[in-house]
């Protein structure tokens, strides 16, 4: 039996914990773009410290798109060097 997309709720949360590394870019890019369209200024991305390699892939992924200001680790109370705090450009007026 084949499964449609998964619908999540957008928050100013995703881990990253759920989703296959192969899946990151094409996830990334669809939360960014739904967390503009819900207002977001900022989100937090958990990918866990690990090696590092998560993190270093998702930030490798995060400078290929325009809609990201800035990023870097998060508060030790809210991940530290686990998580990835990404800043937003507003979307242009229309």
């Amino acid at each position: 039996m084949e499964m449609g997309p998964v619908k999540i709720p957008i928050t100013d949360e995703l881990d990253l914990h759920l989703f296959q590394p192969r899946d990151y870019p094409e996830l990334l890019e669809d939360y960014l773009t739904e967390c503009l369209k819900a207002g977001f200024g900022q989100v937090r991305i958990v990918h866990g410290k690990g090696t590092g390699f998560q993190r270093r892939r998702v930030r490798e992924i995060l400078t290929a798109f325009p809609m990201v200001a800035s990023f870097s680790d998060a508060p030790p109370q809210s991940g530290g060097w686990g998580a990835t705090i990404v800043t937003l450009l507003p979307p242009p007026d229309k």
